[in-house]
Parts: structure tokens; C-alpha cells; sequence
């Protein structure tokens, strides 16, 4: 897995390259910054992100948030800081992950694998609700392409429906592509 680091502090930073190395990640991109860690992230496409919280040019939940727009990637932050604002900004941001400093191999692995975990769900979640409105959407044309066809050529819901499904079959297009022209030539008829 590769795995962008920004942390400011050189000596912390080494030492998350170690135990992350050490892991079996394959550590991509090293940023001192917020700015920089956008950048990487940009350039280097980690597959997950470990940011402090507490840098120079933009806080690392901001670098977050950023990232996230562009790439949504699993983060997790890194921070000396427990306060609940931080956290909920983070939260807010989009973090997968939360660890308060000073942490253990122990501690920044689970971390990193429950928000693997955590932005996969969310992704299968995005991509299953994206179908369902896909799937609703097609549902409606071909309910209001029935109605059309009910009304202008006198026929039951079943006659309509089976008319769209030997058209699509016929056509080899999917019935929504069917019912789409068959609305969009029947409301201009009228």
C-alpha cells in the first residue's frame, strides 16, 4: 500500500517512515507542509495519507480536506491535540482516522487498516446508492413512457410495457434508452 506522510517535525517524520516501511507500506511521498502534502498527493496518487494536524502553510485537516476533494482517499490524522474542535473537524473533513500523539506501531497500524476499512464501505455505499437513483431514474421514465403510451394508443399497462420491452429487444438498447425516445416523441406529438 502506498502511503504519503506530512508531518513537520524531521525526527517524527523518519520515525513514521521506519515503522511504516518496517509494516510492509511502501511509503510514496514525504511532505513538511500542508501545501506540499496536496501536492504530493496529487502527483504521487498514495493510496492513503497519514497528515499531523499542526503545520506550517495549512493545518493538516484543511490538507485533508483538499486531498479529499481531488482524490478520496482513506487519511488518517496525527496530533498532540485531544480537543474535541479538532476532532470534529477532522471528522467534518472527511478523516478516516484519528490518532493522538505520542503512538505506537500498535496503535498506527489498526488505525490505518480501520480507515482502509471504513473508506471502502463508504465507497461500495456511494457506488450502491449512485445504481439505486440510476435504477429509479430509469424506473420513472419507463412508468411515464407506459402513461404516454396508455394514452395515445388506448392501451393497457401491460400491452405498453410489453410495446417498450420487444422495442428494446428488437433494438438491442436498453428499455430506458427505448422509453426515453419514445417521451421524448410522444410529448412533442402533443
Amino acid at each position: 500500500m502506498r502511503i504519503l506522510i506530512a508531518e513537520d517535525e524531521t525526527i517524527i517524520r523518519l520515525d513514521l517512515r521506519s515503522l511504516l516501511e518496517h509494516a510492509g507500506f511502501e511509503v510514496c511521498a514525504e511532505a513538511k507542509d500542508g501545501e506540499e502534502a496536496v501536492e504530493l498527493a496529487r502527483s504521487a496518487e498514495p493510496e492513503v495519507a497519514v497528515l499531523d494536524v499542526k503545520m506550517p502553510k495549512l493545518d493538516g485537516i484543511e490538507a485533508a480536506r483538499r486531498i479529499l476533494e481531488e482524490r478520496p482517499i482513506p487519511i488518517v490524522i496525527l496530533t498532540a491535540y485531544g480537543q474535541e474542535e479538532l476532532v470534529s473537524r477532522a471528522v467534518e473533513a472527511g478523516v478516516f482516522g484519528y490518532l493522538v500523539k505520542p503512538f505506537r506501531e500498535r496503535d498506527l497500524l489498526p488505525a490505518i487498516a480501520a480507515a482502509r476499512a471504513r473508506h471502502d464501505e463508504l465507497q461500495e455505499l456511494r457506488a450502491e446508492a449512485e445504481s439505486l437513483a440510476d435504477a429509479l431514474a430509469a424506473r420513472k421514465v419507463i412508468e411515464r413512457a407506459k402513461g404516454l403510451l396508455m394514452a395515445k394508443e388506448q392501451l393497457d399497462e401491460q400491452e405498453a410495457f410489453a410495446r417498450l420491452r420487444k422495442a428494446s429487444q428488437a433494438s438491442g438498447r436498453p428499455l430506458k434508452v427505448i422509453a426515453e425516445a419514445v417521451v421524448a416523441t410522444l410529448t412533442e406529438d402533443a
